[in-house]
Formats: structure tokens, C-alpha cells, sequence
């Protein structure tokens, strides 16, 4: 018997010890599972935008935490990540220079959000920041973390504010819906400058503000028709490009002349 309570004691101990979001997958039967039409989308020079529908479904959800509507589901789907040299330019004898920078490692290129509700509404900010979830709570790491931490602060707010501006971190409130007790639906905004690479979808499921559970499939963006010959091209034979386009734009330059002289 003591042996049974010592071990039941340690069992309890460890529990106490879990994070929330860990304790609540402990307890939690429930799981979430999403599902894209495609792995693989192609665009083209004309590409303006589109949406992304994503399916998905809420297993094992309790029917009582259903009819409350208590359960949400925030979906992400998150580009590829690359280092970004942020420039901050200042006027200097009337020019416009470049004199401060400050780069940032393994940044999403894109980050669309769609949720059941404002963010502010599903749980608090101390979740969203152990889960990295939503674009003002992304980890961005500086590559100088012993630097000045209010120029790190500002160069990173100022990040956060062009991705947004170009449209690049979107988020859409009420974009996931649910269409039965389990299945929902979630659409999330590809901007007109996604950028090609494999990207993330990733779904989130939240019980009454509490993380549950996480799941997430693959999609493939690229290029196609001419535009990918020349990406391809760029990136397997980048000299050879070059000349390339050094030569083209001498024979753009040569024909704009005899179109247009003047006799």
C-alpha cells in the first residue's frame, strides 16, 4: 500500500506540475483534425488574391460544451520562414538613407488567421504566447538578442506593421464557422504577394478558453507557366539568368529606339 500511494502521489505530482495547456490535453478526449481540397496551388503573373477554404472536425466533442457553444477553433496557415533585414531610413543632407537595420531570423513570409470569434474573445494572451498563435504573438528572433532591447522592440513593431499592410499577416474574424455539431469550415485570405513555397495549415481547438488540441497539413504554392520557368531559372542557373536579362533588356531598349526616333 505504501508503495501504491507513493506512486499515486508522484502521478499527482506531475500533473500539478503540467501547464495549463498541457493539463487540459491530459484531461481533454476531444481532438481536432483539418483537411485541405489540395496540397498544391499554382499561380500565375495575374494572380490577385484568393481564399482558401479549409474543412476540418472536432472529435469526441462533448455534446453539453457543443450546445454552449464553448468549443473554438482558430486555423493558421503560415508561410515559409527566412531571415528579414528591417531598414529604418532618415533624412541626411536631404537624402533618404538607410542608417539603421535590424534582422530578424526564421520570419513567416505570410500569416493568415481565421478564427471563431476575436482572438480576444476565445482565450488571454498568456496562451496565445506559449502557443505563438496570432500575429502580434509570433516569436520573431532578433540575430542580436544582447542589442538595444527598445530598437529590437520598435524594428520588430515595425515588421508586424508592413507584413500587415501588404497584406501578408491577415487575420478574419468569424472565418471559421461551424456547419454541423462537429465539422466546421475555415477560409483564410492568400494575399496577392503570398510567397511560393510550402506553407502550413494549422488548427487550433479551444474548450471554454482552454487549449485543447493542435493539428496541421501541408500546402505547396508555386509559380506556374512561364513565371516558374524563369523562377526555376533564376535559382538552378542564376549567371546564366543574368545574362539573360541583361540581354533582354538591351533588346527592349535597341527596339524601343527605332520604334520611336525621330527622323
Amino acid at each position: 500500500m505504501t508503495g501504491r500511494k507513493k506512486a499515486l502521489a508522484a502521478t499527482l505530482a506531475a500533473l500539478c506540475s503540467l501547464p495549463v495547456a498541457a493539463l487540459a490535453q491530459v484531461r481533454s478526449p476531444e481532438s481536432i483534425q483539418i483537411g485541405l481540397s489540395t496540397d498544391r496551388i499554382e499561380i500565375t503573373a495575374d494572380f490577385s488574391g484568393a481564399d482558401l477554404t479549409i474543412f476540418g472536425s472536432v472529435e469526441n466533442a462533448d455534446p453539453l460544451i457543443n450546445r454552449q457553444g464553448r468549443y473554438d477553433v482558430i486555423v493558421v496557415l503560415e508561410g515559409p520562414a527566412r531571415p528579414i533585414v528591417v531598414r529604418r531610413k532618415d533624412r541626411v543632407l536631404g537624402v533618404w538613407v538607410n542608417l539603421q537595420s535590424e534582422t530578424f531570423l526564421n520570419v513567416p513570409q505570410s500569416y493568415s488567421v481565421a478564427t471563431t470569434r476575436p482572438l480576444q474573445d476565445i482565450t488571454g494572451p498568456t496562451n496565445y504566447r506559449q502557443l505563438a498563435l496570432g500575429a502580434e504573438y509570433l516569436h520573431i528572433q532578433p540575430a542580436d538578442p544582447d542589442g538595444n532591447p527598445v530598437t529590437i522592440q520598435q524594428f520588430e513593431a515595425a515588421l508586424r506593421e508592413r507584413k500587415k499592410a501588404t497584406g501578408l499577416f491577415n487575420e478574419r474574424v468569424g472565418g471559421v464557422q461551424f456547419l454541423s455539431a462537429n465539422l466546421f469550415r475555415a477560409t483564410v485570405s492568400l494575399a496577392p504577394n503570398v510567397p511560393v513555397g510550402t506553407h502550413k495549415a494549422r488548427g487550433f481547438l479551444f474548450r471554454n478558453g482552454v487549449f485543447v488540441k493542435e493539428t496541421s497539413a501541408q500546402l505547396a504554392i508555386q509559380k506556374s507557366g512561364f513565371e516558374q520557368m524563369l523562377f526555376r531559372l533564376s535559382v538552378n542557373h542564376g549567371t546564366f539568368y543574368g545574362f539573360v536579362a541583361v540581354g533582354l533588356a538591351m533588346l527592349t531598349g535597341w527596339l524601343g529606339r527605332l520604334i520611336f526616333r525621330r527622323d
